[in-house]
């Protein structure tokens, strides 16, 4: 009876430490913990004042500029109308973009001529710098929204313009011809077929988009901009208002991960085959 109830001991302590390693290692428990340690880095390099307030604020006075600014606003404006703005310019380019970049990229994967007339003029402007051609947008368009919606639409188009193309010519071809074997229309194959197989990559082009959209917005908002996080950031640098830069930073990156959330959230109730084949 003494062996039996040591094994079970045994057992029973092995399963209890297999339930932790099991625990520690989840993708969750391991995020957290990478930003509790980087979180306590930030504040042991800043009591110790290894690094000058001046480039590198303390947690502290992050968390006390954001209660400020979050009561008292940051130029005479509220924080929620700087948001506002920044969300506003953002979400006119992204119905843009998806109202463009995605049938074109998907009629560009179809038809070789329309990728063809596409292309080149796609390529050339792809790799600029938003910068270079943002002068030209404020000369055609004024230094009103219009030629800031228009800079975020430009670094958002190429991407998810490239994602439809390149999902199109990744759909198989016996995908196709069984479909136009069962007496499948060109329509019917585009809509039934042709589309559903591309939304994967079509999320993660969106994604990518949202991505250069959001690293664009500081120069979006560069010129004749008296609102917005990328101009509150812009601003608050000229001043050198570190705590103020690390508060429009953070926020930024707050509202950045909740909107990929929510794409990935979608993805997932409409495509929940995706990752489990």
């Amino acid at each position: 009876m003494g062996v039996r109830k040591e094994m079970r001991r045994r057992r029973s302590g092995w399963r209890a430490d297999k339930g932790w390693r099991q625990f520690w290692m989840k993708p969750r428990v391991v995020s957290g913990v990478a930003v509790a340690i980087a979180f306590l880095v930030w504040l042991t390099v800043t009591s110790l004042q290894w690094v000058s307030p001046l480039f590198l604020p303390s947690p502290q006075a992050v968390g006390a500029s954001f209660i400020t600014t979050l009561q008292q606003g940051y130029k005479d404006q509220p924080l929620w109308l700087h948001i506002l703005a920044s969300m506003g310019r953002l979400a006119w380019a992204f119905l843009l973009t998806l109202g463009t970049a995605i049938p074109l990229g998907l009629l560009s994967g179809c038809i070789p001529q329309v990728q063809a007339v596409l292309d080149p003029f796609i390529e050339f402007y792809r790799p600029l710098p938003p910068l270079a051609y943002y002068t030209l947008l404020v000369i055609w368009l004024g230094i009103e929204d219009g030629s800031k919606i228009a800079l975020l639409y430009l670094a958002g188009f190429a991407p998810l313009y490239l994602a439809a193309a390149a999902a199109v010519k990744r759909i198989p071809q016996d995908r196709l011809n069984v479909a136009r074997s069962l007496g499948a229309s060109s329509v019917q194959i585009f809509f039934h077929v042709i589309f559903p197989s591309c939304l994967p990559e079509l999320f993660t082009g969106l994604r990518t988009a949202i991505g250069f959209m959001y690293t664009t917005l500081v120069a979006a908002e560069m010129v004749a901009a008296v609102s917005g996080l990328g101009w509150m950031v812009l601003d608050a640098s000229k001043f050198l208002r570190s705590d103020v830069i690390f508060v429009g930073i953070f926020i930024m990156g707050g509202i950045a991960m909740m909107i990929d959330w929510g794409i990935r959230w979608v993805e997932g109730r409409q495509l929940p085959w995706v990752g489990k084949g």
